[in-house]
Formats: C-alpha cells, structure tokens, sequence
C-alpha cells in the first residue's frame, strides 16, 4: 500500500493550529500524556489477553520505554510501548478526528472571542493529550500495531492540518511516538526535552506512581568505559493503594517526608477507600508543625490529585478547602476524565462529591483524635486551630453543613482555668444560673483574662469563652447557639441582664453623666452608667450596630483604612474614682480642672483591653501631671 494522505477533521485542524501557537508555559505535560495513554494501552492489553490468552504468546513483559536520539540531524525523543497497539482504521479515528461532542462550537467560540489558549483546557474538555506533542514538536510520527493482527501503520504530520498513513514493519503490538523536537527558546525559559535529567524530573513528577516501568536507555562510565542500560525512572509503588496493613509506619512517614518536604513525622495520618456510585482513595497526613506559610497568601495547598495512579495536579484547591490547607498526601479518582483541567475541575459534580466526602472522613478522624487522645489533640490545635476556625466563616456557604462539626472539635480558653474545653465541655461545666454562652474576643489571651469586662461574670461564678485568634472576630458574631444554649458577647452593652439590686442612676447624679459627655465630646458614642463593672472604674464596650475593637485594630494593621467606631464609655457608680469626680463637680469644680481625669479614665479603659492611645505623649503628660499633684505636702510643695 502507498502511502496516503488524510486531512484533519475541521475542528481537529483549528485545534492543533491553536496548540502548536498557544503560549502556554506547562509544556511538560506532553510527557504525562503519552506516557498516560501508554499506561492505558497496557491495561486494554491486559484485558483483552484476559479474554483471549493465545494473544499473549509470544509477547514482551508489559513496560513503556522512553528514548532520544537523532534523526535527520535533529533532536528526537521517542516513547514506545507494547500495549494493545492500533490498526488503520482506529489510528485514523483515535488521531485524526475529535469525537467529543460540541467540539466545533468550543473552538469556534475561542476563535470569536479572540481569548487566549490555555492547552490544559483544550487537553480536559476533549481527552486529546496526545496533541499536546505539538507544543514541543514541529513533527510526530506514530507506529502501531493491532495485538493480534499483522499489518502495522506509520503515521506521520507536521500539525499542518494534513497526516499521511501508511504500512511499515514492526515486530510487536504496541506504538511507538517519535517526536522531532522543536529547537528550545532559552530565553523564553523552554527545556530541552532530549535531557536525561529534564525526562527524569518530569516522570518523577507525573508518572512516578505508574504501574508498568517506565525505562530508559542511559550511557554510563564504567571502567573508563561507555556502558549502556535501561534504568527505570518511575517507582510504580502507589502507596496508597495498598492495604494499610501492609504498610509500614516507616514507609508512611518516608512517604510523608517526599511528598511534603517535611523533615519532621507527621502528627497522624487518614488512609481511606471509597467505592459505590464515585470510586477514590486517598492518603492523607496532619503535619506536626504549620508550616510558615500558612497564614499567607498565596500559599501552597497540600493535597495533590491523581487518576487511576496518573498525577494531574498539585495544590488542588478544589479537591480541600481552605480551611484545611495544612492537609498532605493524594487523593487518587477512578472516576474523573484522565485529562481534566484544573478550570474544568471547578464545575465537576464529580469532584464535588470526593470533596465532600473527604472533608467528612477528616472531620471525623480530627473528632476521633479529640477524644481518644486529648493531648495530641491539643498539640494539633495549637498549630492549625485557627486554620479550622476559618470554616466557620465560609463566605460562599459551601461549609454550612459542616459547621456543627466543626464546633464540636473546636478548642477554647476559659476563664474556668487554664485548660482548654469543648464547647459541649463548656456547657455541661455551666454553673447553676448561668443561661448563656458568654465569650469575649481580643487580640491576647493575657489582656483578656484582666478585661474589666468580665467582673460580674466573675463575681457571678459565671465561665466566659475567651477568643484570641483573628478568626474569632469574625466567627464569632456568627454564633447563635449550642446545645440550647444562646451566645452573648460581653463587649456589647446588652450582654448581661439588668442588675434588679437596687441601684440606679440616681447614685451618680445626672451631673456626672453631662460632664463625661461634654468632656470627650464626639470621642465616644454614649455615657452611661455600668451594669457589669464591679472593681474597675470604667470600660468601653461595642454598641450593636457597630464592629468590635479588636476587629478594627486587625483591619488597621493590615493597612485597611476603616473609620473609627465610636464606643460607649460606662462609668461604675460604686467606683471611689468617680465618686470623687462626682463630690468635686458638686463644690463647683469644672472642665478645666476635672477634665485631665475624664481623658486619663478613657485612656486607661483603652490600654486595659490591648488599645493603644491616640497621643502617648499626652497621656504621659497627663500621668505626670496627676503623680505630681497626688504626691505634694500638705504645705502644697513637692515631695522630695
């Protein structure tokens, strides 16, 4: 037979014109697509000798074989198989034509809107990987044979819109790819693909959990000597589908360290299988330290993505929500098209459901953890309990049905001890007529613990969530209740019930409520008078149309320009600081003599909750001003 000339199915043509001039800068992954299809022509070899042993006589152990070279004085590389192979009329249907439904009108549409290529795209939306040997090659030529018949094909085109087939020879089924290598852009950064190393690494990254060898000829020195060999580049050891019984603790953690670059154990690990309706398995590790990067962005997600042992991904943001980005290991699919891109993971139902389920298993496993062995547990959240906390907070939603799951392994401080509890610790600790969760949220544990704002609750015998992670000022407002029980935030003025003890305003004249008004002016909302205060003189607190403090503060510092929110001062009528205020005002002392007092109680009430003052200058002067007076003779000179 002569040699015969074919053209590419029209939206075939427009493709590879596309891929050859695409700019897309991850062209390795030409070498994970023909070694992919490689791999599956080897499983249909295994499946049809299953169901017609005679075809296996005679046949080669099953490996794929990469090779370079040089043809017609350029650079080659070649990969070649002996898996099932192809006959005339597959090779033209499997290589010349896009059988994929709505292929025409995809293409016509990038063409229309003038957007710009990206090949991973076109590779996941039509399972055509095999083109993506156009980004390196300016000419591909294939050699096939059907396991089980006798004629072979070559293939051969230069992307041009037009393929020729013909009869050649070849001993074994299987195909051969020859790629004539395109000349590298160094200053572009492309590779050069016929580099041992550069093959090496790009296996060792895509294909290293393969099951058939993957082999390469390599020339080494031996006795001053070239000798050469076949080396096997991949390792076909996919951990994580082995039983877990037959895996040592040290296999795990040297697993954990290559795939982490972690040099430290991981703090657990979650191995799991799940088969039905969507078919995966994954393998995944808590680390025992965060890493530095975990808080900032961008930062590098954990859990890479495979296809039946096939890499597809790192970092699949995806496949792990944020707020378990601490995550590492693989989550390997059966079920996802080998090909997908990472744009066309966002709208797979597929994935949605792995997600799902993983989230779930891990949640479960954390929850396991907590209560099997509480001081792990603890260590854990030391390191990632803010990171949790961030599920709390989804702004899509997409947590909401996690969110009860989440707070039952969430950790709190306590003003109950030093401990940290659960929240169902916490409520089943409530004393007796505590009816609420009471919390309060800053920016330090220590300032929290000495917050004027707990003295009733703390004369009450009342415990209070105190909450010192970033998270916890957004999270917590979220709140509604737990077990029944309804969360109050004790910076708002309405946290507490009205004391029926007695007192009223009437102990502190109106006077003194005026005076503080005209003295601080537009620098606070309102004065009142304190319901919650017992010891301290004053206190501000948060009204309920307006942010917390600590929320502004962390705005502040991540240089967001936010308008102060105007607090409200409460005075405590028993307190002998504003008892004395009160008795001077009524012998007639005014602003310009009381009024330092006024600024320094306001300026103290910021500092005993982490603020800072607006003018520390002014407030040392002030400070100096009071020392001075307090510490006279009673002749009226200082002491000395």
């Amino acid at each position: 037979m002569q040699q015969e000339t074919f053209f590419f199915q029209a939206e075939t043509k427009q493709l590879l014109n596309l891929m050859i001039n695409s700019v897309y800068s991850n062209r390795d992954i030409f070498l994970r697509e023909l070694i992919s299809n490689a791999s599956d022509a080897l499983d249909k070899r295994r499946l049809e000798i299953a169901a017609a042993p005679d075809l296996a006589e005679g046949l080669s152990e099953p490996c794929i074989r990469i090779s370079r070279a040089e043809s017609e004085g350029r650079k080659t590389l070649v990969l070649s198989d002996n898996g099932i192979g192809m006959n005339q009329d597959e090779l033209k249907s499997y290589i010349g034509t896009i059988a994929k439904s709505g292929a025409r009108e995809y293409l016509a549409a990038i063409e229309q809107k003038g957007e710009s290529l990206q090949a991973e795209a076109l590779i996941g939306q039509f399972g055509v990987g095999f083109y993506s040997a156009f980004m390196v090659a300016d000419r591909v030529d294939v050699v096939t044979k059907r396991l089980g018949e006798q004629e072979a094909w070559r293939f051969s085109s230069t992307g041009d819109g037009a393929y020729t087939v013909e009869r050649t020879e070849r001993e074994e089924p299987g195909t051969t790819v020859l790629l004539y290598l395109k000349t590298p852009d160094v200053t572009r950064g492309e590779k050069d693909y016929s580099e041992e190393w550069t093959l090496r690494e790009i296996v060792k990254k895509y294909s290293d959990f393969i099951t058939y060898p993957i082999l390469m000829e390599v020339v080494r020195k031996k006795d001053d000597k070239d000798e050469t060999s076949d080396e096997r580049l991949n390792s076909g050891k996919a951990i994580w589908r082995r039983p877990e019984k037959d895996v040592s603790e040290e296999e795990y953690a040297e697993f954990y360290k290559h795939s982490s670059r972690d040099w430290n154990d991981p703090l657990t690990r979650l191995v799991f299988s799940v088969e039905g309706g969507t078919e995966f398995r994954g393998l995944l590790f808590v680390p025992s330290k965060a890493p530095f990067d975990l808080m900032f962005a961008p930062r590098r997600e954990g859990v890479s993505l495979y296809i039946r042992n096939v890499f597809i991904m790192n970092d699949c943001k995806e496949l792990i929500p944020s707020w378990l980005r601490f995550l590492r290991g693989v989550v390997d699919s059966e079920d996802l098209p080998l090909n997908i891109s990472r744009e066309l993971l966002q709208e797979d139902p597929l994935l949605r459901v792995i997600r799902k389920s993983v989230v779930r298993r891990v949640l479960n496993a954390l929850k396991k953890m907590l209560n099997e062995s509480r001081e792990k547990y603890e260590n854990f959240w030391r390191e990632f309990g803010q990171v949790i906390k961030e599920g709390l907070v989804s702004l899509d939603g997409r947590e909401e049905e996690n969110r009860e799951a989440i707070l039952d392994i969430c950790l709190f401080h306590t003003t109950a001890g030093d401990t940290m509890s659960t929240l169902k610790e916490y409520v089943d600790a409530l004393p007796e007529g505590q009816e609420h969760i009471y919390y309060l949220t800053g920016r330090n544990l220590s300032v929290l613990r000495g917050s004027p704002l707990l003295e009733r609750c703390a004369d009450a015998g009342y415990s209070v969530l105190l909450m010192a992670d970033p998270v916890d000022e957004v999270a917590a407002p979220t709140f509604t209740e737990y077990s029944g029980k309804h969360f109050r935030s004790l910076e708002r003025e309405d946290a507490l019930p009205k004391k029926d003890d007695g007192a009223s305003s009437s102990e502190v004249t109106e006077g003194v409520i005026s005076f503080f008004k005209e003295v601080l002016g537009d620098t606070v909302k309102d004065v009142r008078i304190s319901e919650r205060l017992t010891t301290s003189p004053a206190c501000l607190v948060s009204p309920d149309d307006g942010g917390s403090f600590a929320m502004e503060q962390i705005l502040r510092s991540m240089g967001q320009e936010v308008p102060s929110v105007k607090r409200i001062l409460e005075i405590n009528p028993h307190h002998k600081v504003i008892r004395s205020l009160e008795q001077r005002l009524s012998k007639g002392e005014g602003k310009e003599s009381l009024g330092e007092y006024v600024f320094l109680l306001y300026d103290q009430c910021l500092l005993a909750e982490g603020g800072r003052v607006e003018d520390p200058a002014l407030f040392a002067r002030r400070v100096t001003a009071i020392l001075a007076e307090s510490l006279k003779d009673e002749d009226g000179t200082e002491e000395r």
